[in-house]
């Protein structure tokens, strides 16, 4: 998954899901193959209620198959899947049912504890549920309820694209997810990084993981495996800024006993002070309680007022060293096991200070 990062200060367009698009693509492609006439320009209802109009391109159309692409417009949102080439094509058998074949940059589902079965394509259900209901329409117009249809979803530049999201890890290989729930991608939206957290921890469960290590980010992931080397790829867990939601979801989940997390400076001193969602646009670090923290681990209120004068919260490296015995640090991270353990108290609640030279700092409870 990309870095996280900063929302503009605008007006936010938003865009369509890749599902949304999808069904643009099989609706195009069923009327052109049902009319034999090219379908430019069509009109889908979207989850939420909302009409939404696509424009189709490459439209090819033999008597039996047809197929249409889209350019996914993702609005104003940093989605990896912004600008892709989406691709339907359908084919009518004598099946009676509608069945998803895996094109090329499509995902393939490889292990259990997702919505969806292994050995199918990763479109997601929302999506099919479109799809399907724009094929019965078309095949009730046409008085074709008798017929089958097998939808083929591609994606140009798919397996690609997949790298740069967290797939592989929930076992989705040689592609991209099919997604959405509501049709809109809204620009800078937590939802998608929050389902992203609560399918790892399911994938994990699913795959007898007992216990999970939990990191903002690659970074501090890299260390904390070093640390845990025996931890399976589908036990890690990227929360993001979204600690509560992770800590919600795993609390959740009596199946998981252990996690061991890793959480960089900047972050620990938001979460310290119970803020847990440590997106920049929603907290800064507050220097004053850091200040305070330093004086109950027993410092001067002259190193007290050496911290009110940082910028930054990385800075605190140049006032304490970073180092196991450091006592500032222990009682920054006696915070921070605090707030995660009153979320999810059964568990278990390794917590490590990774610095950015990829050393680290151990709380002792």
């Amino acid at each position: 998954m990309s870095e996280l990062q900063k929302i503009p200060d605008k007006p936010l367009r938003k865009g369509y899901t890749t599902g949304a698009c999808a069904t643009a693509c099989v609706k195009s492609a069923m009327l052109g193959l049902v009319t034999q006439k090219e379908q430019c320009k069509v009109t889908i209802v979207l989850p939420i209620g909302e009409e939404a109009t696509f424009y189709l391109k490459n439209i090819q159309i033999t008597k039996n198959s047809s197929s249409s692409t889209t350019i996914k417009d993702a609005g104003d949102d940093p989605d990896v899947t912004h600008l892709a080439e989406i691709t339907a094509t359908v084919e009518l058998n004598k099946s009676k049912e509608v069945k998803f074949i895996r094109g090329e940059g499509v995902g393939l589902v490889t292990l259990p504890g997702l919505e969806i079965e292994v050995g199918e394509p990763a479109i997601n259900p929302v999506p099919r549920k479109m799809m399907k209901t724009v094929i019965h329409k078309v095949l009730a117009d046409h008085n074709l309820e008798e017929c089958g249809v097998a939808i083929t979803i591609s994606v140009k530049d798919g397996e690609k694209l997949a790298k740069r999201t967290l797939n592989s890890r929930l076992g989705i290989l040689h592609g991209i997810s099919i997604l959405g729930t509501s049709g809109i991608v809204t620009p800078f939206s937590a939802a998608s990084y929050i389902a992203s957290i609560r399918q790892g921890v399911d994938v994990a469960i699913a795959n007898n993981q007992e216990e999970l290590l939990i990191n903002s980010g690659a970074r501090s992931e890299k260390m904390l495996r070093n640390l845990f080397p025996e931890i399976k790829e589908t036990a890690c867990i990227h929360y993001g800024n979204w600690i509560r939601e992770t800590f919600e979801r795993i609390a959740e989940s009596p199946e998981i006993h252990t996690v061991n997390m890793g959480i960089m400076l900047g972050k620990a001193a938001k979460l310290a002070e119970g803020n847990l969602n440590t997106h920049s646009g929603k907290t800064t670090w507050n220097k004053e309680f850091i200040a305070q923290l330093a004086k109950e681990s027993g410092y001067s209120d002259e190193v007290s007022d050496k911290i009110l004068s940082l910028n930054m919260a990385g800075r605190l490296r140049e006032i304490f060293i970073f180092a196991q015995q450091e006592k500032f640090y222990q009682t920054l991270l006696k915070y921070c096991y605090k707030h995660c353990h009153r979320i999810a108290p059964k568990i278990e609640l390794n917590l490590y200070l990774i610095n950015n030279d990829q050393t680290h700092i151990k709380y002792n409870k």
